[in-house]
């Protein structure tokens, strides 16, 4: 499991802009940043996990299947914008 904790936006403001995420896994302390094809890639394999954090809610990151497909927060089954209000890189 990773927690992405920046966003990179390219073109827009909406979530199909976001074009690279930093993250860090809590497991092993390490820490990345990883293209949006990268990180939806990863997100599709079932063995992985990526959320969204304040530091007391946690908020699932899943993959809109658009074309390209890009990465969305997605709270009790209703898509939200976690992903957009955090940091920029």
């Amino acid at each position: 499991m990773i927690y992405i904790t920046q966003i990179r936006l390219v073109g827009g403001t909406r979530h199909e802009h976001i074009a690279g995420v930093r993250w860090r896994n809590p497991g092993n302390g390490k820490t990345g940043q990883s293209t949006r094809e990268t990180i939806v890639t990863w997100i599709r394999d079932p063995k992985h996990d990526a959320r969204v954090t304040d530091g007391v809610n946690e908020v699932d990151v899943d993959v809109v299947n658009a074309t390209p497909p890009y990465i969305r927060t997605q709270a009790d089954g209703e898509w939200t914008d976690n992903l957009l209000a955090l940091p920029q890189f």
